[in-house]
C-alpha cells in the first residue's frame, strides 16, 4: 500500500494534513549508517551482551533480526537465545556470519542523538509546528504547505508528493529510512505511518479515515494496548470497525472516558491540533511477557528496565523523587507500588534497588507485564539528594499512576512509556520501529 491514497470527502476539518514521521529501526538504521556492512544483516541493538554480563535487554532489532523472534525490550539471554551472536562464532571480525546469526552492537545515544539532531533540523524546515514525542518519532502539521488536490497529472494528491519529498530529504541527506503516514489528523497519521513499514508511505485522505481503519484489528487504535485489546475482544470487538460500532454507554461502563474517547478515535475522529512537546512528569518503560512469567523472569526484566528508563532520564539531564512499579496480574489486575524519596536524585542503581524491592511483594504471582517508572521530574539544576537519604514514602496500590504521554492522548494502561504512543524520551526502545 505505499504510496497509496485513499479518496473520500467528508471529514470535519478537510483542510488539515498532518504527517507522522517514524524513523525505522532507528538504532539499528544508525549502526548501518555508521558501518554500511551491516545492511541487510540482522542487527541487535541492546545491552547484556557481552560475556560476563548479567542483565541486559534489546533496545531495537532489526527487521531480519525480528524474523527470528528478537524483539524490543525482550532480555538479551532470550535474543541471543533466538539469534545467536555472529562473533561467538566467527571471532571479533564478524566476517560472513552462518545464518541464523546476527549482529550485536551496544546503545550509542550520544550518536543516536546527533543523527536524530540532524533529521529534527529537516523536519523544522518542512514544517510549521513539529511535535517530537521520542528520538525516532514526530508530528508534523504541514496544511500551511501542500493541499488535498490532485497534482495535474491526477495520479496523487499534493499532500502525498510533499511526504515524499520530506522522506527523500531524510534518506538523501542523513541516510537513514522513514515511514510516513499522511492524514487529517494524528492519530490517523500514526497509524498509517505504521501500515507499510519500513521505508512505507501510506496516505488517508479526509472523508476516507474510518473506512481506512474498519479492517485493521483493534490493537491499531491509537491508545490501544494488549490488556484494553483483550477486555474488548472478551466482548466481541476484534477491529477498529467493531469498536466505532459499540455502544458508547458500555464502553463508558467498562473503561470509563476512555472508553467513548477509543471509539471515536476508532471512527476517526481527533481533533487534537500538532503542538511542540512539552517537558514529560515522568518516564516509564514497560515489556509484556508471551507467557506467565515466574520470579526470575520478572526480575531480570525490571532490572533491564530500570537502566533503561534511568538512562532516559540522565540522557534528558532529569533527575526523580519517586521510582514505581507497575505489574499486572492474570486476568486483567493492573498493580502500581512507589517508593518517594527525600529529594531529587540521578542514580540508576538506586532505581534498580528500589523496583526489585517493590517487586518483591509480587513474589510467587505470576505476570503478564511488569514497568518500571521515575517521577516526579526536574529538570533544573540544583543539589541532589543523597543517595542514601531516601525515605520511606508512598507505597500502595492507590499510587498515583502517571506517564509521559501528552494529557490529551488516551493511554492503555498496558502500554504507558511504549515508544510509539506519546513517548517524549530521546532513548527508548522501539517496539514499533
Amino acid at each position: 500500500m505505499s504510496g497509496g491514497t485513499l479518496p473520500g470527502v467528508d471529514d470535519p476539518d478537510p483542510s488539515r494534513i498532518v504527517l507522522h514521521v517514524d524513523m525505522d529501526c532507528f538504532y539499528a538504521s544508525c549502526e548501518r549508517l555508521r558501518e554500511p556492512a551491516l545492511r541487510g544483516e540482522p542487527v541487535v541493538v541492546g545491552m547484556g551482551y557481552e560475556p560476563g554480563e548479567t542483565f541486559g535487554a534489546v533496545a531495537t532489532a532489526s527487521y531480519e533480526a525480528r524474523g527470528f523472534g528478537v524483539e524490543s525490550a525482550q532480555p538479551i539471554s532470550q535474543a541471543l537465545e533466538a539469534l545467536p551472536r555472529a562473533a561467538d562464532r566467527h571471532g571479533a571480525g564478524e566476517s560472513s556470519p552462518a545464518p541464523g546469526h546476527g549482529y550485536y552492537r551496544p546503545v550509542d545515544l550520544e550518536y543516536y542523538q546527533s543523527v536524530a539532531t540532524e533529521i529534527a533540523a529537516i523536519l523544522a524546515e518542512c514544517a510549521d509546528v513539529v511535535r517530537n514525542v521520542s528520538i525516532d518519532e514526530a508530528y508534523l502539521d504541514v496544511t500551511d504547505r501542500t493541499a488535498w488536490q490532485y497534482a495535474p497529472d491526477g495520479d496523487r494528491t499534493l499532500a502525498e508528493g510533499y511526504a515524499r519529498h520530506v522522506k527523500a530529504r531524510i534518506a538523501d541527506e542523513v541516510g537513514v529510512p522513514a515511514s510516513v503516514g499522511v492524514a487529517p489528523n494524528m492519530s490517523a497519521a500514526k497509524i498509517a505511518s505504521d501500515h507499510d513499514k519500513p521505508d512505507g508511505l501510506v496516505v488517508v485522505e479526509p472523508g476516507a479515515v474510518a473506512s481506512f481503519l474498519a479492517p485493521l484489528p483493534i490493537e491499531s487504535v491509537h491508545g490501544v494496548g494488549p490488556v484494553t485489546a483483550d477486555r474488548l475482544a472478551e466482548t466481541g470487538i476484534e477491529t477498529a470497525g467493531d469498536l466505532a460500532d459499540a455502544d458508547p454507554t458500555a464502553l463508558r461502563e467498562a473503561f470509563g472516558s476512555r472508553g467513548p474517547e477509543l471509539r471515536d478515535r476508532a471512527r476517526g475522529v481527533d481533533d487534537r491540533e500538532v503542538t511542540p512537546t512539552g517537558r514529560p512528569k515522568s518516564l516509564s518503560r514497560e515489556s509484556a511477557f508471551g507467557e506467565r512469567a515466574d520470579d526470575a523472569a520478572k526480575r531480570e526484566t525490571v532490572s533491564a528496565l530500570a537502566a533503561d528508563v534511568a538512562a532516559r532520564a540522565r540522557n534528558r539531564e532529569a533527575t526523580y523523587r519517586t521510582i514505581g512499579i507497575k505489574v499486572v496480574v492474570p486476568p486483567y489486575d493492573v498493580n502500581t507500588r512507589e517508593q518517594s524519596l527525600s529529594g531529587p536524585v540521578d542514580a540508576p542503581e538506586l532505581v534498580e534497588e528500589v523496583a526489585l524491592e517493590l517487586l518483591s511483594e509480587f513474589e510467587g504471582d505470576p505476570a503478564r507485564k511488569v514497568g518500571v517508572r521515575v517521577s516526579n521530574l526536574s529538570f533544573a539544576s540544583g543539589e541532589q539528594a543523597r543517595l542514601d537519604g531516601w525515605d520511606g514514602g508512598e507505597s500502595g496500590a492507590d499510587a498515583a499512576e502517571s506517564d509521559e504521554a501528552a494529557p490529551d492522548q488516551p493511554t492503555d494502561p498496558a502500554t504507558t512509556g511504549s515508544a510509539s504512543e506519546g513517548q517524549v524520551s530521546l532513548d527508548e526502545f522501539e517496539p514499533d520501529g
